[in-house]
This record gives structure tokens, sequence and C-alpha cells, in this order.
């Protein structure tokens, strides 16, 4: 029988992974990769190969002056979806631009990630990020697969403390990403002017008509708050810090 979850050897990679094949063990894994219970985290969702290079651009200052330091202030632990794109890209290198030693949490279907250790199994496998510390390896092997997985590890490393969920940009998979957060009732913060569904989230939270039907379910949940992305870095810091700190 194969066991619940295990080490994978990552050849040279910094990044420490598992592969987890059965929620009901989490706790266990996370023990197992060495993480920390009973954290505040932060789950970031969004824009990963399909975000533009211009959105890439402005979004690094979110992440090097406000996203990194909060994390690191708080002792946070931060999860994301793991792989070398877009958000997960930018807090990576924002992690490592600022000297910082917060966990960096990835979650991939094991079937979408190429490791040395691994065959690949898959013609769009892509790489993790580099600058990740750890990764949870799951079931699947098409993008989405990861999102409940991504909201209850999270749940499981904050084990009661609390956490929220930061939306920037994003494409169809964020929908998903985003309503496996509210089933775990946890907080999102849209950053509204980063793009795509976070644009379209915030309309609706303006109270403004939008195409897509999938927005109303979200905004119901009373769970959204829409922070806009220019110029408001320190409002934004204090909208997290007082969900994380409440």
């Amino acid at each position: 029988m194969q066991p619940s979850f295990r080490l994978v050897p990552t050849a040279g990679l910094a990044t420490s992974v598992v592969t987890v094949q059965a929620e009901e063990h989490l706790s266990r894994a996370v023990q197992e990769l060495g993480l920390p219970l009973k954290r505040r985290t932060l789950v970031l969702v969004g824009g990963a190969s399909k975000i533009s290079q211009e959105d890439f651009n402005r979004l690094q200052a979110l992440f090097v002056n406000v996203l990194a330091p909060l994390a690191e202030q708080l002792n946070m632990v931060v999860v994301d979806g793991g792989t070398d794109a877009g958000v997960m890209k930018l807090i990576g290198d924002a992690r490592t631009h600022n000297g910082s030693s917060f966990p960096l949490v990835g979650v991939a279907p094991i079937g979408l990630v190429a490791l040395p250790s691994l065959p690949m199994t898959h013609p769009e496998a892509v790489p993790l990020e580099p600058h990740h510390t750890h990764c949870f390896l799951i079931p699947g092997s098409s993008w989405g697969d990861e999102s409940p997985w991504i909201a209850r590890i999270a749940t499981a490393i904050a084990d009661g403390m609390p956490s929220v969920t930061v939306l920037i940009n994003g494409g169809g998979i964020t929908w998903k990403d985003a309503a496996c957060s509210l089933e775990e009732n946890r907080p999102i913060v849209v950053i509204s002017g980063s793009g795509r569904t976070a644009d379209i989230l915030a309309t609706a939270l303006r109270g403004d008509p939008v195409e897509d039907e999938r927005a109303a379910s979200l905004v119901n949940s009373g769970l959204l708050q829409a922070v806009e992305l220019e110029g408001e870095g320190d409002y934004l810091a204090d909208v997290l810090q007082a969900k994380l700190t409440s």
C-alpha cells in the first residue's frame, strides 16, 4: 500500500518536497517537512503563467515592499501554488531580495511538476519556484487540482491561528482558489487594479454590474474586501495586519 506521504529527493533544489496522498494526514506531513503549526498564514492566489509582463512589473513593489515584509514581521507562513510563474515567482523573488526567513510553501499537482527525481509525465510540466522553502505535491494532473489542497494546507498550518487570502490578478483557476478559501471561512483581500479576475471582483464589490456570474456568490459571502493596488501599500498592510492579529 502506498504511504500517505513521503519526502522526495530534489537533486540539489533547496526546496523540501513531500508528496501527499490523503488529506487526513496533512498535519503529519506538515510536521514531516519541518513546518511549524499554529502560525499566522497568508495564502496567495492569482495570476501564474498568463500574467502579462506589464502586470508582473507593476506588481513587484507590492511583494517587495508590503507582502514579504509583513510576512516577516508577523512571523507568518505563506502558502501558494509553488510553480515558477506569476504571483509565486513574485513572492519567491521578494523573499530572496529582502533576505526574509518566513517559510514559503508551494502546493502543486504532482503530474504537472518537473523535478530531477521524478519522471515528467505531462508535456506541460513546469519547474517549482526555486526560492520556496517547502512544497507539497498533491494528486492530480490538471491545474486547479491543487486549489482545495492550498486552502486546507493553509488551515492545517494555521491550526486555529488567523489566516487570510490575498487575490492578485488571476485567471480561471483563481475563481476556484477563491471559492476554496471561502470554504475554509478564510477572508479574501482582493487587489483592485492588479488585472483580470481581481478587477472583476473589485468591480462587483463596488456594486457595479459584472458579466461573470461567479463573482456574485463570492461577493455575497461577506468575506471579500478590495484594496487598491496603486498608492495603498500602507493601507493594505494595515488591513492584513488587522485580519491576522484579531
